[in-house]
């Protein structure tokens, strides 16, 4: 044969040969680098005294990204204004911090970065850095350790700012408002301990923020707050534990104004069932008014008749307990609200649960011979009815059976609003399921100090049942939609029969709660009984 024929072949096993050896060959690229960037140098050195400069030089052995630096860096005493660090966001082998506040003398200053100093290339984090410095001849080194927690979930929030407020001579109630603590430090986001360092002995006010926008004063709208009812003094090796809680915020009106047809719409904060709203402009005889509470916006709105028809403004005085204020509200021809009903729930119905029917005008009039309940049988079911006139609600409680139909039938004309609009026929139904499709959770208190609330809610703390007890005797939740929750008692200490929130002015704790500590795996036809030692 032909020595030509077998160089092609000679040729292609080569190449294969070589293909293979590549591939078993290839590099892998090595192990991760998991190693965080090392600081080379700092100018001045970390933990200097006698600080007189306005910039910070912090040197690494490899490139940089400073990240998230807004929740991160929590610097202690706080600086007005702000410093200003670079570079963020982007990669760099040092940090410049300029200094623009003027600094207090004999001063520990300190910069916690939390995990915001990675790497560039992997994202390794430099843990916690800080950098130190003091305007004084000596680092000042005494701390404030302890822990958060939540008066009503089972973990308290991320991020949470712990502060230190010095009781010199200007020191009121209102500082927390109005000034930035003398020392600060940062839960970050895994953890609930703090540590406040490098600081100096005296006497604080300890207080904790969920500080919603960072500007390490309360605001009581938006942050919660835990505090020690007394002072501390520094030295101390007391562990702290501080409660965070959401303020009630103080009753009052924001902004009322018209917005349809003889309709004021009263934005409100705080307690609005007690809202006292009475029109200080004169009416005419047959003058009405009707208040209800918006379905969606904390307003309350404001329903009156006939129109106004020489007058463009109107006068009003809102009152409530320690609120009292004068408004004045225009007003024009604007068209009215047509008269909307809406129902809840739809489809399915629990046991224990109310058919609700509501409109976003107020009720005026309803005739209750013109609404009736027929089960599947077409059978006449009794029920009886409530009306809420504040959230303008018609509830109707009934018994009910398993595996049943319930028809809800409203006749046209068995509601009439405030403006004197009426109903078209309305028909609504509704089932029940099988008893088998729930749970039922009996649950056994020790140790409790009654009256208690006690409560299933959900991973986020939303309330999906509840009973009040006043004394000990088995708690049953019956018929419990399958699912995972959380038990939850409130301990009412006076005896209202709601949770009671505190009040940082009134120096006043929020009332305590306690968590079963297991999750409750509610599981169809299954009842399961829950015996809780409280603490």
């Amino acid at each position: 044969m032909n020595r030509a024929f077998y160089k092609p072949l000679y040729l292609i096993f080569v190449c294969l040969l070589f293909a293979n050896c590549a591939n078993r060959g290839r590099p892998s690229g090595g192990e991760k680098d998991v190693t965080p960037p090392v600081i080379v140098k700092s100018d001045p050195e970390n933990f200097s005294t006698n600080f007189t400069g306005t910039q910070i030089k912090i040197v690494f052995n490899e490139f940089i990204k400073v990240n998230n630096l807004q929740k991160q860096l929590i610097i202690s005493p706080p600086m007005d204004p702000a410093p200003e660090i670079a570079p963020q966001g982007v990669a760099s082998r040092y940090i410049t911090i300029k200094i623009k506040d003027t600094l207090d003398p004999n001063t520990t200053y300190a910069f916690n970065f939390g995990n915001s100093i990675v790497d560039n290339n992997e994202a390794n984090p430099y843990p916690f850095y800080r950098y130190v410095f003091s305007t004084g001849d000596y680092i000042d080194s005494l701390s404030v350790k302890g822990n958060i927690i939540d008066a009503t979930l089972r973990q308290p929030d991320e991020y949470v700012s712990v502060m230190l407020y010095e009781m010199d001579s200007t020191f009121t109630d209102s500082t927390i408002y109005k000034h930035r603590p003398k020392y600060i430090t940062n839960t970050l986001d895994s953890t609930t301990v703090f540590s406040i360092d490098n600081i100096k002995a005296g006497k604080y006010m300890l207080v904790a923020l969920k500080d919603e926008n960072q500007d390490s004063k309360y605001q009581q709208r938006s942050d919660k707050i835990g505090f020690l009812k007394n002072p501390i003094t520094v030295p101390t090796d007391s562990l702290y534990t501080i409660k965070l809680f959401q303020e009630n915020p103080d009753a009052k009106i924001i902004n009322p104004r018209l917005i349809s047809g003889e309709k004021i719409a009263f934005g409100y904060e705080g307690d609005y069932e007690n809202m006292n709203i009475q029109i200080l402009t004169e009416t005419p005889e047959d003058f009405s008014y009707r208040i209800i509470k918006d379905a969606k916006t904390d307003s309350l709105n404001y329903y009156y008749k006939p129109r106004f028809k020489e007058i463009d403004t109107l006068i009003f005085n809102v009152s409530n307990k320690n609120y009292n204020q004068d408004f004045i509200v225009k007003i024009s021809e604007q068209k009215r609200d047509t008269l909307i009903i809406n129902a809840a729930p739809t489809g399915s119905i629990g046991f224990e649960e109310d058919f609700k029917i509501w409109a976003n005008t107020p009720f005026e009039k309803i005739v209750g011979d013109k609404i009736s309940i027929k089960d599947k049988d077409s059978l006449d079911v009794t029920f009886n009815s409530k009306l809420d006139s504040l959230t303008n609600t018609l509830a109707l409680s009934f018994d009910k059976t398993e595996s049943n139909r319930y028809t809800v039938l409203v006749l046209p004309n068995a509601i009439t609003d405030f403006f004197g609009n009426k109903n078209d026929s309305l028909n609504y139904t509704l089932n029940t399921k099988s008893f088998e499709n729930y749970g039922n959770v009996r649950v056994n208190l020790k140790n409790a100090n009654y009256p208690v609330i006690v409560q299933l809610t959900d991973d986020k703390g939303e309330v999906k049942a509840e009973k009040y007890s006043s004394e000990p005797e088995p708690i049953d939740f019956k018929f419990i939609s399958p699912n995972k929750y959380y038990l939850r008692v409130v301990h009412d200490s006076n005896k209202n029969g709601v949770y009671d929130s505190g009040n940082y002015l009134k120096k006043q704790q929020p009332e305590k709660t306690s968590y079963f500590p297991d999750v409750i795996d509610v599981r169809a036809n299954w009842d399961p009984i829950i015996d809780f030692t409280l603490l």
